[in-house]
């Protein structure tokens, strides 16, 4: 060994390497320290917040939606229901990538622009964590079973089935009835926080009709169910549940039966009929035709659906007997006539010369007549309201002025909205001085209660004020609001009497009388339309000009549109000694009340006559 080379410390490195094992304890000791300190810190000193989040990514409260109030007719029979329907929905919180998601979807299942767009939508709305969004209803076993064979690469994707609204009549109450729809940003704008919590895990909303009407009552309750998921968000079991609370039911005065007659009766014209029971003021067929199908628009309907019936120019979705307003033309002369006498205007046996046309003193324009020579020398009230005669009514309308057939009217309920229970009934118009003077900037002429006394001029009535103003003539000046719904839930709705008008019996005999002649006397403008039947019934029909026809000249069916041509109206009851149904009828276009609108009253009459006799039959044996 060379003299340079040197032997090693043991010593020194001794001590090194026990300074270092003792700095490593140290560290070791210190990470251990820190350790235990962070375990002390979750499990003690923070254990029950992170205990709550834990429980919050693994349980999670889930709304339990109500079933909706099912509605039925006066005899039982289903007219809204709900069924099961299988939907495609996503969890917004558990899907990472929102738009491979769906891009996914459209590979596997067929998705509409239309839905896909509503979907977008609804994810801007407010909507409560870890609640699932609807992109598709109605789902086929087949898309059921493709998105099961796909789920593990569908993180937040669920299909649950649901129950949807549906009408088994389609498009026979789509007016009464109404539909439901998906929750718009408009409806979720008009909401406080009552109404979002009542309506978290539902779809839908009551858009018009019965069901918008009665939507808090047909709703029912929202409950809630705390669920134990996956880390992928799926459901395994079901902790607790608050059940909901189901809407209530409907049951309705309405008759699918004599609705169904009612459609038939109109045909393919374009029109309305209102039935009412006398006695309670209950709706029993309302009826605008043409129609839709109110099963559309349940989970969305489609553009192109949307565009051809708000593009057609018969207006489907029109609701006629509530908002169309039709000028009531003779059906208003019983009304007249019965104010004539209530004011001691006229007595029955007076008389008129009616030549075919009425002229007032110091004027040259001739008021013509429907009849061109007129109805005779000697008309009197029976006459007059029986064959329709134009001018007994324009010199009664001169006789008497607007300000007592104003009144008078309104206590029939002409000029104000029903209060029927269905929403967006129009008001109609009984113009008075007043109305033309705010409105129109005028005086009232003379020539206007000419005007006024045959039901033309300013006037305008919707269908379901003439079914009240019948059921009015037809109890002698009961007046009652018409109403739909007969009873919710366990609860009957009693009839409103709105007013009792204060006319003798003999000046109600005089004017019903008159009514019966339409339809049974030898010259009655009705009387086809009632023959042959086996009860008395009493009328008034009617036409309303669409276009005016200039002075001197003639109404001339050919040489006008087919939508220029008169609407044919009529109104009536049966049977006459006792009352049980009252019907206005509107036929656009249709030109003649005693051709066209008597014979579609005529039917409903008999359909609903015959069941009650059947019935009573039934009961008897």
């Amino acid at each position: 060994m060379s003299e340079h080379q040197r032997f090693k410390d043991h010593h020194r490195e001794a001590r090194i390497t026990s300074s270092r094992l003792v700095i490593t304890s140290v560290i070791m000791a210190v990470m251990v320290a820190l350790l235990v300190f962070r375990y002390y810190t979750l499990q003690v000193v923070h254990h029950e917040d992170y205990a709550t989040r834990s429980d919050r990514n693994r349980v999670h409260v889930q709304p339990v939606p109500p079933t909706r109030g099912l509605i039925y007719d006066r005899d039982g029979e289903l007219l809204a229901d709900n069924r099961p329907s299988y939907t495609l929905s996503i969890i917004r919180e558990r899907v990472e990538d929102m738009d491979e998601t769906i891009r996914l979807l459209r590979s596997l299942v067929s998705i509409p622009q239309s839905d896909l767009e509503k979907f977008y939508d609804q994810l801007q709305q407010w909507r409560r964590p870890f609640e699932a969004i609807p992109l598709r209803f109605g789902l086929t076993e087949e898309e059921i079973a493709r998105l099961a064979v796909n789920e593990y690469r569908l993180e937040g994707v669920e299909v649950n089935a649901q129950l949807v609204r549906h009408y088994p009549k389609g498009a026979l109450f789509a007016h009464v009835l109404g539909y439901v729809g998906r929750i718009s940003q408009a409806d979720l704008a008009q909401f406080d926080e009552d109404q979002h919590k009542r309506y978290s895990g539902t779809h839908s909303i009551g858009k018009s009709g019965l069901e918008k009407q009665y939507e808090p009552l047909l709703l029912g309750e929202v409950g809630t169910q705390n669920v134990e998921t996956n880390a992928r968000g799926r459901v395994l079991r079901v902790l607790d549940r608050t059940d909901p609370k189901p809407g209530e039911d409907l049951y309705l005065h309405l008759d699918a039966h004599l609705q169904s007659v009612a459609v038939e009766a109109l045909g393919d014209y374009r029109g309305s009929v209102v039935a009412m029971d006398v006695k309670s003021g209950g709706v029993l067929a309302a009826v605008s035709t043409p129609s839709f199908d109110p099963n559309l628009f349940v989970t969305g309907i489609s553009f192109r659906d949307y565009r051809r019936l708000n593009q057609s120019l018969d207006l489907p979705m029109f609701n006629r007997f509530l908002q169309g307003q039709y000028p009531p033309g003779s059906t208003v002369k019983p009304v007249i006539g019965l104010a004539g006498l209530h004011y001691e205007v006229i007595e029955p046996s007076d008389t008129v010369r009616d030549p075919g046309y009425y002229r007032l003193p110091g004027d040259d324009r001739l008021y013509r007549d429907w009849k061109r020579r007129g109805h005779g020398n000697k008309v009197d009230l029976e006459q007059a309201i029986s064959e329709s005669c134009d001018v007994y009514f324009y010199d009664l309308g001169h006789k008497m002025g607007i300000d007592p057939m104003h009144e008078f009217g309104t206590g029939f309920g002409l000029g104000s909205r029903t209060g029927v229970d269905i929403p967006s009934e129009r008001s109609g118009l009984w113009p008075s001085r007043e109305w033309k003077r705010n409105n129109r900037g005028l005086p009232w002429f003379p020539g206007d209660n000419l005007n006024a006394a045959i039901g033309q001029g300013f006037s305008l009535t919707t269908p379901m004020q003439l079914a009240q103003m019948t059921t009015t003539l037809a109890s002698r000046g009961r007046r009652l609001r018409p109403q739909m719904v007969r009873q919710i839930g366990e609860q009957t709705v009693e009839p409103e009497v709105e007013e009792v008008l204060n006319v003798s019996e003999e000046n109600w005999d005089h004017v019903l009388d008159a009514m019966e002649a339409v339809m049974h006397g030898q010259r009655g403008t009705a009387r086809r339309a009632a023959h042959g039947a086996d009860y008395r019934m009493a009328g008034k029909t009617g036409t309303a000009q669409v276009v005016a026809i200039p002075q001197g000249e003639e109404y001339d069916s050919e040489a006008l549109q087919e939508r220029q041509r008169d609407h044919a109206l009529f109104v009536g009851f049966a049977p006459v000694d006792d009352p049980q149904i009252a019907v206005a009828v509107v036929v656009e276009n249709g030109e003649s009340g005693s051709g066209v609108a008597a014979p579609v009253a005529r039917q409903v009459f008999d359909a609903y006559l015959n069941k009650r006799l059947e019935l009573e039959l039934g009961e008897a044996l």
